[in-house]
């Protein structure tokens, strides 16, 4: 990470547990996009103090790979009306963990208790809710790589990172169950729907569900 400021480099010291990173997250208002649909590097994250769901992964995937863990995204597939979702993988003692930025009581962060990829993926299966309780989590993508690509390109970057987004939708993907048992989903219950409504940053007017 030689292409990292002094001060980038002080922050990301500090990053150097699953906890502090989510703990960091958290902290951070959610980027609403008031001005437009942003997809910012790590670099523009810190300076803006603010992220959505794949900022965030990113600043946690850089942060990893700071400490020399291998910098890890899961996308989470949904259907053509709903957001995907993007959180950074990480494993300890052979288990996988998920660092998740979210406005939202639910799609949050992992504990490292998942034997599997998969696994992990499908515990948000079950959270991933419309507004009139279909559930709409569809597929997941495999682990995705960062280290293939040059920090500049997505660790420091200026620009919106638009290229690495239409990479990380066209990866390989695994359906979370054939169509068959997906047209069989029992909707959610309306105490299940009311958790949509649990905010951490107030939603200014209506945005997207799963910032």
């Amino acid at each position: 990470m030689a292409a990292l400021s002094p001060a980038e480099r002080k922050i990301f010291a500090k990053l150097s547990t699953a906890e502090k990173i989510q703990d960091y997250l958290d902290r951070l208002p959610i980027n609403f996009e008031m001005q437009g649909e942003t997809y910012m590097s790590p670099r523009r994250l810190l300076r803006e103090r603010t992220a959505h769901c794949f900022e965030g992964a990113l600043l946690a995937a850089a942060a990893f790979a700071y400490h020399g863990h291998r910098p890890l995204l899961l996308d989470l597939q949904t259907r053509p009306e709903e957001e995907d979702h993007v959180v950074a993988l990480f494993r300890e003692h052979g288990l996988w963990g998920a660092i998740s930025k979210t406005n939202h009581g639910i799609l949050r962060y992992r504990d490292p208790i998942y034997r599997s990829v998969r696994e992990l993926a499908m515990s948000y299966a079950h959270e991933y809710i419309m507004d009139d309780g279909r559930k709409s989590l569809r597929a997941f993508s495999s682990p995705f790589d960062l280290s293939r690509f040059a920090p500049e390109r997505w660790v420091t970057a200026e620009e919106d990172l638009e290229w690495l987004v239409e990479t990380l939708d066209s990866s390989r993907h695994f359906p979370i169950a054939p169509k068959k048992v997906i047209r069989r989903l029992r909707r959610a219950s309306k105490t299940e729907i009311r958790t949509l409504d649990i905010e951490e940053w107030k939603t200014p007017h209506a945005f997207r569900r799963y910032a």
